[in-house]
């Protein structure tokens, strides 16, 4: 194990940005040079070139994650009344898109290892007008696209996949974005294909929905200035299209590097399991992409994961909480109703989980002195 000696970062984006800096500088001066800053040619382009990626056939580009929810949705028929079924272990950002649309949440637990949805509690939760179900592919991992295909042909729902954190994710031989009606992805900066600001997309295999998406985007508009129906404002950024266009070839290779990482942290905190230290388990092999890397502090630990965090940071161990507050307990949504105990496995998370830095370039060196700083925290409390 390595001496602790510098800070290790949650996040790094210059170490990913400085090698591709000279082509994403051509890229933005390719746009000012046109002067298409709205809907222009890099959009159609990023598009169809991330809608490739994921295996579909289109690609509708939106400001922001949230928004490729709320109006993914209604282009999928999804009316206000509806209710849709979403795991309460998420970003709130997904509930927000579900509400924004109209419908309503109706939440359900995750499962304790993975930290996905419980397709087993989710149907005891199915009621005739439950019209969708809302997978998180959360951290990274694909909910299994199996299983998830059987409960929705079983209760006649519609997939929409948030998959936010799982750009270019995979398993049972399915891409991210490729087994829903329609699914949702964010560009945020920290993502693993992130914009320099916000940004988002829906990708489908039916062209009904993407034409219905690009009318809804664009003031209800499908030609100018007939507004056919009530849309927004919602378009992604031509500067931050050329951006992603520039970042997109490079993300295959992002995400094996991630996993190269995930498993260094893999074999060292093994010897932790008795100490209660426990990786959010990966069922996917090679096909998770480690957008985060999240460990379980549980109750056979020493110390709890709030002490564990202070600690680590004062051994220069930059870390996250995803997320500190369930879904069902955020003030903003008293009104679902739920109260503390309606979903045990989420609460325990949400006092457990722990994210450690994780990125492409994260050396063997800084992934030793994470865990090193893990060990030595354990061993002085």
């Amino acid at each position: 194990m390595t001496s602790i000696l510098t800070t290790v970062p949650f996040v790094d984006l210059q170490l990913q940005h400085q090698p591709i800096q000279a082509e994403i500088n051509q890229a933005i001066q390719s746009v000012i040079q046109r002067g298409d800053f709205v809907l222009g040619k890099a959009v159609a382009e990023l598009e169809t070139n991330f809608a490739q990626a994921c295996g579909v056939s289109y690609g509708v580009g939106v400001a922001t994650g949230t928004d490729a929810i709320a109006l993914g949705l209604v282009a999928c028929g999804i009316q206000p009344g509806d209710e849709v079924l979403v795991p309460a272990n998420t970003f709130i950002a997904t509930i927000l898109g579900i509400v924004d649309a109209g419908a309503k949440p109706v939440l359900v637990d995750c499962d304790p290892e993975a930290a996905l949805i419980d397709l087993q509690a989710a149907t005891r939760l199915v009621t005739a007008k439950t019209k969708a179900i809302l997978p998180v592919h959360l951290y990274g991992q694909l909910v299994s696209p199996r299983q998830l295909l059987d409960f929705a042909q079983a209760h006649n729902l519609i997939i929409f996949e948030d998959a936010a954190q799982a750009h270019l994710a995979d398993r049972e031989g399915y891409r991210a974005g490729s087994m829903g009606l329609a699914a949702a992805f964010s560009f945020y900066p920290s993502k693993n294909l992130g914009a320099f600001g916000d940004g988002g997309m829906v990708v489908t295999n039916n062209e009904a929905i993407a034409q219905k998406l690009r009318s809804l985007r664009n003031y209800g508009s499908p030609t100018k200035y007939v507004h056919t129906e009530p849309g927004t404002n919602s378009r992604l950024d031509t500067l931050q299209a050329a951006i992603l266009n520039v970042k997109l070839p490079y993300l295959e290779g992002w995400n094996r590097a991630r996993n190269v990482v995930a498993e260094e942290y893999d074999t060292l905190l093994l010897p932790l399991k008795n100490q209660g230290i426990i990786p959010i388990k990966n069922q996917s092999d090679q096909g998770h992409i480690y957008h985060l890397y999240v460990i379980r502090v549980t109750d056979e630990c020493n110390l709890d994961r709030d002490t564990l965090k202070q600690r680590l940071e004062s051994f220069n161990i930059q870390t996250g909480i995803h997320y500190p507050i369930p879904c069902h307990l955020q003030p903003a949504y008293k009104s679902l109703g739920y109260r503390v105990g309606d979903f045990p496995v989420s609460e325990a998370l949400s006092r457990q989980i722990l994210s450690l830095p994780m990125y492409p370039g994260l050396t063997t060196t800084q992934i030793q002195q994470v865990v090193t700083a893990i060990h030595t925290v354990l061993k002085r409390f």
